[in-house]
Parts: structure tokens; sequence; C-alpha cells
């Protein structure tokens, strides 16, 4: 089923503010919360598409990539977009930062203890990748090398050996915090902090994992497949949903973000999807029209040069521009004249070309036109 413009799942216009966007998600994430409405099987795909839609548009960057190239801009090798291969509506790049930052909106604060205890997501990374101007063109599959956390498989994120006791830390009492109060002239005050123990986990081991050393987490350098789609630019941004660094607490990893770069071509210019170049023919060819053979992205490609074609004139060649990342064709290649005047003639050569003045050929139109009304410039001012 195709995706909804995020711009209609707002219901605001596509040169919306960033506070009209805010304040439209707000207003429909409070009508849509699934615990706002319990007997409605719907409202919880309608709360993810609506929170889907401000993550991006909320983000000037992604909202950028958005306006250019559609959803096609958030789809990763997995074909998952933006919403889809494990989504969280609040995990990184312009969402809000858990389940509880959207609670505390709707019903105020009290939920630190909570997060700190509660699983977490994994933090999104980001690879950056360059790039040639036909690989961004045409579209290339290739595999990156990623350092990430990733839950440690002997421990299986548990912190303690195998075999080894996980128990309830006495120091907190599972709580993950220690509070401490005390009264004063203006009333009892609570201090909470983080248990020292156990970190905030609320538990504690026996004997901590020897892999791991009791975090959970290894570092690995993760080789991963990333298949560009045809016609990426510059700035274009791939999701690939799940490999971030790894959850907390046996929360989903996050994401990576995969930016790309293209280099610059020593003969193409790229304009959107189309491409431009400039290809230099003779005096000769100009004057009495030819056949050349142009370079393309494909190969090459016949065009036909009209008699008398001058400096600057440009032909268009139909579809052999750069393909358009969400399908919608192909651009075309513009290719511009350039007239090379020889610098070094031989004797019989300059002859010719006498000859060719003598019968008239110095006797340019443009040219006369151009000195009469310079001479007629000079007259009224006289």
């Amino acid at each position: 089923m195709a995706k909804r413009d995020y711009y209609e799942v707002l219901g605001v216009s596509r040169d919306a503010s960033e506070e009209e966007i805010k304040k439209a998600y707000r207003r429909l994430a409070r009508q849509y919360h699934p615990d706002v409405n319990k007997d409605d099987p719907e409202a919880e795909a309608k709360f993810k598409e609506i929170s889907e839609a401000y993550r991006v548009l909320s983000d000037p960057e992604s909202r950028a990539q958005y306006d250019r190239f559609g959803h096609a801009a958030f789809e990763g090798p997995q074909g998952a977009g933006a919403g889809q291969g494990g989504f969280d509506p609040f995990g990184g790049f312009g969402g809000f930062g858990d389940f509880d930052d959207i609670f505390d909106m709707f019903f105020g604060g009290g939920t630190e203890r909570r997060r700190r205890a509660g699983p977490r997501q994994g933090a999104d990374l980001r690879y950056d990748l360059e790039l040639s101007f036909e690989e961004a063109a045409f579209g290339i599959e290739t595999e990156i090398e990623v350092p990430r956390t990733e839950v440690c498989g002997r421990c299986r994120g548990s912190r303690a050996e195998p075999g080894s006791r996980v128990r309830e830390c006495p120091h907190c009492g599972g709580r993950g915090e220690i509070r401490e109060s005390r009264q004063t002239p203006f009333g009892r005050f609570v201090n909470v902090q983080t248990c020292p123990y156990c970190r905030g986990e609320g538990k504690t081991v026996d004997q901590a994992c020897i892999e791991c050393r009791g975090r959970g987490v290894v570092t690995k350098r993760r080789k991963i497949r990333v298949k560009v789609p045809a016609g990426v630019d510059d700035g274009f941004r791939l999701r690939l949903a799940g490999e971030g660094e790894a959850g907390e607490r046996g929360g989903p990893p996050g994401d990576l973000y995969v930016f790309i770069s293209v280099r610059k071509h020593d003969f193409f210019e790229r304009r959107g999807n189309d491409i431009f170049c400039e290809v230099p023919i003779s005096f000769v060819q100009a004057a009495l029209g030819d056949e050349i053979e142009v370079p393309t992205l494909s190969g090459t490609a016949r065009l036909k040069i009209p008699e008398g074609t001058q400096t600057g004139a440009q032909f268009r060649l139909k579809g052999n521009g750069v393909p358009d990342p969400r399908g919608y064709g192909r651009g075309d290649q513009y290719v511009s004249i350039r007239v090379v005047t020889p610098t070094r003639l031989t004797a019989k050569q300059k002859e010719l070309l006498k000859e060719f003045a003598r019968a008239g050929g110095d006797d340019v139109p443009e040219v006369k036109r151009f000195f009469d009304r310079v001479k007629d410039a000079l007259k009224g001012h006289a």
C-alpha cells in the first residue's frame, strides 16, 4: 500500500513553518495516542503514521530530502522506509527522545525513573559514502564497514557470566535510583540520583561477563551491504533500519544513516536529473555541418550538427540524463557547441582561407550589422 504524503498526514501545506508543523503534530498526537484511544483499534496505526511524518518534516535536512525525492529518500537496502522495518517514531533525527517524552507531553512529569529502568532504543549512526558520478547516476550495491556496539553474544546482554546469578540491587531495591529526602523551612525536598552501584540498571550480577566485562554490549566492526538507488545526488540519505548501536535493557537497535556525496566529473555537469557537457568542433564542421559522436553516460550517441552552427549552440539528447530516484523517468543530456579556431595553419591552408575571403567569405552579415550599429551610435553622440 502506497504511503500517504507526509504533509497530508499532518494536515499542513508544503510551505508550513516549523511551528505550524509542531502544533499540527501535537494536536493529532493527543487525538490518536493509543493510551487515550484504547477502544479504537486504528488509533495506534494512525499515531505511528503521524509520528513518522513529524519525524521527517520536523528536521530541516530530512524535510529538504523529502521535498526533493519523496519517500524514496528514506528507503534502505531492505526497502524499509522511514516508518518500516522497526520504525521508532521517537528515535533520533527530529523525534522525541523516547516514549516518556510524549507521555510527559500528555500527563506531565514523573517518568524519570521509568525512563532509566525501561528498554531504550540504541543510538543512530552515520556513515559518509562517496560515489563516482556514474555510480550515483546508475546506482550501486556495495559493502561498508561500520564500527558499532552489539549485544554481547556470551551473556546475551544480561551482563552476567553464564551460570552466574542476576539479582535485584540491594542498594536501590531494584529501582535504579537512590532518593534522599530532607526537611527544610521551605518544605520537604527529595534528591533523586542514579544508583552508583548498579548504574541505574536496578540489578547486580555475582560475576560479570568476561567478554563484555559486565557492559552487556561489545564493540565490533560489522560489514553491511548497501544498495544505493539510481539517480542519487549530493546530500541524499539512506536509512538502514536496525543497523545502528545496540539498544539498552532489551531495547531495539538504532538505525544507520548513509549520507551520499558525489565526486565531480571531468566532462559532465549535473543539474537535477539533466546533464550538460561541451563538445568542440572545427570551424569547417560548424560552417558546413556534420554528424559527430558525443559521449553519454551509456556510451556514445550520434549528433547532427546543422550547417552554420555557432559557438554556444545547444542540442538535446532526450533520455540520456540521470534516472529519477523516485522512478519518474530519466533526464536529458544537453550538448553545448564550442567552435575551435585553428592557431597553426600551413601555407596551403592560409592560401585557401585567403581565397575564401576573396570570394566573399569575410562578408559576414552579422559582423557588418554590428559595426553599422556602432557607427550610428557614435554619430548620435557627435
